[in-house]
């Protein structure tokens, strides 16, 4: 009997302690849940990034190869390193603001980022053209130095801070093509009234041999030159020349470009829009025009010489060369268009004294390095 009740107690006490172990492991696992769902609660109450979103206006025609494509790809390597924080929609020229209306739209916030080329805007910042491309000056590879190792871009920020910009190296053309022409040309005599889309600094030497430069944006070229309302044009190189279709419009196809022996393109950011980013992302635009500007160089260098051969086997296009004669006057009124300029305003003569100190300092070393690795390649 005593037996029996002992093994009840134990039955009974087994019972108690199994159901207090259930009950404080039912609490226990309550209080994990309630503390999972409080956890959960805290993260989804924790603010997400804010997305911001700018607009770029461009001076080319909309996803045009290469210039555009520069523009759109610069976007969408800033939304992905930002993993989506700062969108930047791209508007070809004309479709927001006019092309050469880019500089005053994002100086004064109407977009928040633009991307062209500095020597557009030589009638509101003159010594903006040292920045794009000076006649007989910097190729790529030197301007490339002299902008960001040389303090050339310290300059040029301090050029574009007074017109509310920040700018930023976006891309870069290589040593362009001397133009497209409707007459030969053999002596300086050939220039005088020719009309010929020519921007920048090269504009005015033309000027300076009796020849009329114009300023046409990239979609107009080929219509004016094919109704005769310029003579000849510039553009860039082999690669768009083909696509434009100017063998169509003029039969004489000249080289070099001593205009333009290494073209920068820029983009520009306003200056309020780019204070109010937080750090990261500023270095992730700076990184983004770093990557633009590679890319933008490397498709010019690797298309131009096979869109070249392309104009010759297919369509008869026969290249020449402008005599030495003329690249030798060209240059010397090249020089004395640049002295005016540096007379012209302070801070003019501050960034040709910046670009003659260096242009010495890289062609000594070019004579050393680059110039007879020149004549290697031809042996």
């Amino acid at each position: 009997m005593e037996n029996d009740n002992n093994r009840r107690k134990f039955i009974k006490n087994v019972g108690m302690g199994a159901a207090a172990i259930g009950t404080a492991g039912l609490a226990g696992v309550l209080s994990s849940c309630k503390d999972q769902q409080k956890e959960k609660a805290a993260v989804k109450e924790e603010p997400k990034a804010k997305t911001i979103e700018w607009k770029m206006v461009t001076t080319w025609p909309p996803h045009f190869p290469m210039l555009g494509e520069g523009a759109d790809n610069l976007a969408k390597w800033v939304d992905e390193m930002s993993g989506g924080r700062l969108k930047i929609k791209v508007y070809g020229g004309g479709e927001l603001v006019p092309p050469l209306g880019v500089f005053d739209a994002v100086s004064q916030g109407t977009a928040e980022m633009g991307h062209g080329a500095a020597y557009y805007w030589a009638g509101k910042a003159p010594a903006s053209q040292f920045f794009a491309a000076v006649p007989f000056g910097f190729n790529a590879q030197s301007i490339n130095a002299w902008l960001y190792s040389g303090g050339g871009m310290q300059l040029w920020e301090e050029l574009y801070g007074k017109f509310n910009l920040k700018p930023f190296v976006a891309g870069n053309t290589g040593v362009q093509m001397g133009g497209w022409f409707n007459k030969e040309i053999n002596t300086m005599e050939d220039f005088k009234g020719l009309k010929m889309r020519i921007p920048g600094l090269g504009g005015k030497v033309l000027a300076k041999a009796g020849g009329n430069a114009v300023l046409v944006a990239g979609g107009e070229i080929f219509t004016n030159l094919e109704r005769g309302v310029i003579d000849a044009t510039e553009w860039v190189g082999p690669f768009h020349d083909l696509k434009m279709g100017f063998y169509k419009a003029a039969k004489y196809y000249y080289s070099p470009g001593w205009h333009e022996p290494g073209t920068a393109l820029e983009s520009m950011v306003n200056l309020d829009a780019w204070n109010a980013l937080p750090d990261d992302l500023k270095a992730i635009v700076e990184a983004a025009t770093y990557k633009s500007n590679m890319w933008m160089l490397s498709e010019f260098e690797a298309k131009n010489n096979k869109a070249l051969k392309t104009l010759i086997n297919e369509h008869n296009v026969q290249p020449r060369q402008f005599p030495e004669s003329v690249l030798k006057a060209l240059k010397k009124l090249s020089i004395e268009v640049l002295e005016e300029l540096a007379a012209s305003d302070p801070m003019s003569r501050k960034v040709y004294d910046s670009f003659l100190e260096f242009q010495k300092n890289i062609y000594e070393w070019n004579k050393v390095t680059e110039e007879p690795y020149q004549k290697l390649k031809y042996l």
